[in-house]
């Protein structure tokens, strides 16, 4: 069982910048790809970013990309999702995730585990 726990979110204004983590227990985090997707007001989960297990792949949302970056310490058992350049539509509820296999994926159905969620709000 993998048990993740968000934590980073808060109210910031358009065009500065946050910092996500995802601290993850449970022995195969380092095998694991990593995502992040989050959830608008009213709206469904969508996907943001993942990572592979070692790190060496990544995918974003054409959302985000050039503005948003996903890593990971495997030896901390977190993964991270720097936000820069943040914009009032990046309000919503952001969930790490985790795969039960090492590729990256956009789809929700193909992580097994999540946490409980941290809510990012930016103001114009």
């Amino acid at each position: 069982q993998v048990q993740l726990v968000e934590s980073g979110g808060g109210l910031v204004q358009a065009g500065n910048s946050l910092r996500l983590s995802c601290a993850a227990s449970g022995p195969t985090f380092s095998s694991s790809a990593m995502g992040w997707f989050r959830q608008p007001p009213g709206k469904e989960r969508e996907f943001v970013a993942s990572i592979n297990w070692g790190g060496s792949s990544t995918s974003y949302a054409d959302s985000v990309k050039g503005r948003f970056t996903i890593s990971r310490d495997n030896a901390k058992n977190t993964v991270y999702l720097h936000m820069n350049g943040l914009k009032p539509e990046d309000t919503a509820v952001y969930y790490c995730a985790a795969r039960k296999n090492g590729n990256t994926s956009k789809w929700v159905s193909d992580y097994a585990y999540w946490g409980q969620g941290t809510q990012v709000t930016v103001s114009s």
